[in-house]
């Protein structure tokens, strides 16, 4: 069951989709509205989900369950992975591809493959104060506090 992302408890748990371009106005706007029913009918179990979701930078598509009211099932997380899926293919979109790292530099948002982001870093392009999505984020709290973060407080710090 859709709620809204402000009634969701910050130990929500959460998925972050990063797109790989960004996403206009109104694709935003369509995904929004495909979302919605999409969380009404989500469940786990034959339990309804209390889910919720957020796109932000037009380019990242974010869903919160609140685990303590039912529990996300493996054939639940399915059924969110292939609603994703749907939407990859209805807006030529890669979404569900992980080896993609997105950061901040000078108040833009840049997507790069993991061995140019590396490059990047070799040429000092990219630095450990570098804003960068942590897309591994699995609470709202965290979303909210450690999702932008400096590089160097990242797991991307490995890459340094």
């Amino acid at each position: 069951m859709y709620y809204p992302y402000s009634d969701m408890p910050e130990d929500s748990r959460v998925w972050v989709y990063q797109s790989s371009r960004e996403l206009s106005d109104a694709e935003c706007a369509e995904i929004s509205a495909s979302i919605v029913p999409f969380l009404d009918e989500w469940t786990a179990h034959k339990q309804a989900l209390r889910a919720s979701f957020r796109i932000l930078y037009n380019r990242f598509i974010i869903f919160l369950i609140d685990e303590k009211a039912a529990m996300a099932s493996g054939c639940s997380i399915d059924k969110s992975v292939q609603f994703v899926r749907n939407l990859e293919n209805s807006f030529s979109l890669k979404l569900l591809d992980r080896m993609q790292i997105a950061f901040r530099k000078d108040d833009t948002l840049s997507v790069l493959s993991k061995s140019d982001f590396e490059k990047k870093i070799q040429s000092g392009e990219v630095n450990a104060n570098t804003i960068v999505f942590n897309n591994l984020v699995v609470s709202k709290s965290e979303l909210e506090q450690h999702w932008e973060v400096p590089l160097k407080d990242s797991w991307h710090r490995v890459m340094l």
